[in-house]
């Protein structure tokens, strides 16, 4: 089974859009990495005032190599550009298994 990571990311009142910008600006940049699946990134509603930033992999292996490797690349600034601020101002990982789950048609 698939393993999931989430990452909570505590973002001060007003920062927000900057955060998700700065996501979008690299929405692919893991796509091609072995083992990925998928990405989620969830804006907080009610109860919570984190951002979650929920990725999925084949197995443990996968992420850590890619945890290891390519992700510091992710968060760097695009080329030409000088080196960005953080935007928040600290950070959770949550770790799962996937031990059921269900998608349409399956």
């Amino acid at each position: 089974m698939s393993i999931v990571k989430i990452n909570a990311i505590t973002v001060p009142e007003g920062r927000g859009e900057v955060l998700e910008e700065r996501f979008a600006q690299r929405k692919h940049a893991v796509d091609s990495a072995p083992g990925f699946e998928g990405f989620q990134l969830l804006r907080p509603v009610a109860g919570e005032t984190r951002y979650f930033v929920v990725t999925q992999w084949t197995d443990e292996a996968s992420y850590e190599a890619w945890r290891d490797g390519d992700a510091r690349s992710a968060h760097r600034a695009p080329e030409g550009q000088a080196p960005r601020k953080p935007v928040a101002s600290g950070a959770e990982l949550l770790e799962f298994e996937v031990v059921l789950g269900s998608v349409p048609g399956n």
